[in-house]
């Protein structure tokens, strides 16, 4: 069933037209594939030419759905920060999975747009934009080895420490720069992307570099440069139907402007990177939480116990009234941010920390319970929301630990008291 009320009065017709298109898509597409990829044992299944994982992203490019924020004059559905949450809330409510490599798959495309390099956008962003048959894939490459949380503590004495250091490297070598070092298997789409956004360090002594964490760029890079290979897929316990892998870079060449960001603006770009990530993950799963909600009210209707459905049970009642809850806070939250930050001038990324993390840790208290009302079925993988339970644990770490995101940012809520910009 569908609970889903819209709060907001005012909000266009047009919207509602959007919900129903992509809830249907969500319901009859993307949930059905989600469910056969995350049963595939081997990773390197849901990654085949045929799979249902290619199937999915070549018909929400056909829908638009990658392009949903770019205005329609460029070739996008030229959607408003609240249709795009909107349509973002209805995929992940389908699958999670599923909806984060759609919303990850545009990063190149994002930052060779902030170029302002005509090449660029010739060569990176048109073809993103105009594609319809998921050819152009994207990946956020900024997890490594032995750094992931510690990345994304902008604003913090520990980014500039100079002991801490990103491992993949980029040094000045005439008009180019050459890249060398890996990426983690946490990287989404890693295994699967055609194009990087990059997140890198470059070598002391070039042009515009910085100490420690800070002393980074954002290269644009197509994955099919001599020099570049991927490692298998990963194995992972929840959201399987997300391809994550390592990419490795052995003295890639790129051209000089292919490095759209400097150390200057390095740790400004990550900043306002990190505030709309953490938007995007509050968006998707509130819908996850809205999934595991409506499926556990679905079941405590059908499931007999004490000779009644065991919705008529206080305990049960008292229990699906706290998941409605959950759910309508974390899209009041992740909307209310998600609106804000990409239209003000000045986005909040404390207020896009909150509501990662609570969004995050709601959709899995949501699955917990709703995991419970099911018993002992739902621990069984007939049923969906083992899959959901599994998917919801893997965002308390995803983009950041809420621990490490949390503690960033109480030392922008501590500068911005103090009356600093920064902490």
């Amino acid at each position: 069933m569908d609970t889903y009320r819209e709060l907001s009065i005012g909000i266009p017709k047009e919207y509602e037209s959007i919900r129903t298109t992509a809830h249907r898509f969500a319901k009859e597409v993307m949930r059905p594939a989600a469910i056969e990829l995350d049963r595939m044992a081997d990773p390197q299944d849901v990654i085949a030419p045929n799979s249902p994982l290619r199937q999915v992203m070549k018909k929400a490019y056909g829908l638009g759905y990658h392009v949903a924020g770019i205005p329609v004059a460029l070739g996008g559905l030229g959607l408003d920060p609240l249709g795009s949450h909107i349509l973002h809330e209805e995929l992940a409510w389908g699958s999670v999975d599923l909806s984060i490599a759609i919303g990850v798959a545009g990063f190149p495309a994002m930052i060779a747009g902030l170029s302002g390099n005509s090449d660029l956008y010739e060569t990176i962003m048109k073809p993103f934009i105009e594609d319809r048959e998921a050819a152009f894939i994207g990946c956020w490459a900024i997890t490594e080895p032995n750094h992931g949380s510690d990345q994304l503590m902008v604003g913090t004495p520990e980014f500039h420490d100079p002991k801490v250091k990103g491992e993949v490297v980029a040094r000045t070598e005439g008009d180019s720069y050459v890249i060398s070092g890996q990426k983690a298997a946490w990287v989404s789409n890693g295994t699967i992307a055609t194009h990087a956004a990059l997140y890198l360090r470059i070598e002391p002594g070039s042009p515009g570099a910085a100490t420690g964490m800070s002393g980074g760029g954002v290269a644009v890079v197509p994955l099919n440069l001599p020099g570049v290979s991927k490692g298998k897929p990963l194995n992972q316990m929840g959201q399987r139907a997300l391809n994550q892998g390592e990419i490795f870079f052995e003295n890639v060449r790129i051209p000089r402007h292919y490095m759209v960001v400097n150390s200057d603006t390095y740790e400004q770009q990550t900043m306002a990177t990190l505030t709309m990530a953490n938007g995007g993950m509050s968006t998707a799963f509130t819908g996850l939480a809205r999934a595991a909600y409506e499926v556990a009210l679905d079941y405590s209707k059908e499931r007999i116990q004490g000779g009644r459905p065991i919705c008529e049970h206080q305990l049960v009642q008292k229990r699906l009234f706290e998941m409605f809850t959950k759910v309508e806070a974390c899209r009041a939250l992740s909307r209310a941010v998600t609106v804000y930050n990409s239209s003000s001038g000045a986005p909040s990324l404390q207020h896009a920390i909150a509501a990662k993390t609570f969004c995050t840790q709601a959709s899995f208290e949501v699955a917990n319970d709703a995991l419970q009302i099911f018993g002992g079925n739902g621990l069984s993988k007939e049923y969906p929301i083992e899959k959901l339970f599994r998917d919801a644990r893997a965002s308390l770490i995803e983009d950041g630990t809420n621990e490490v995101l949390s503690l960033a940012g109480a030392r922008h809520i501590l500068a911005e008291s103090d009356g600093h910009g920064h902490a």
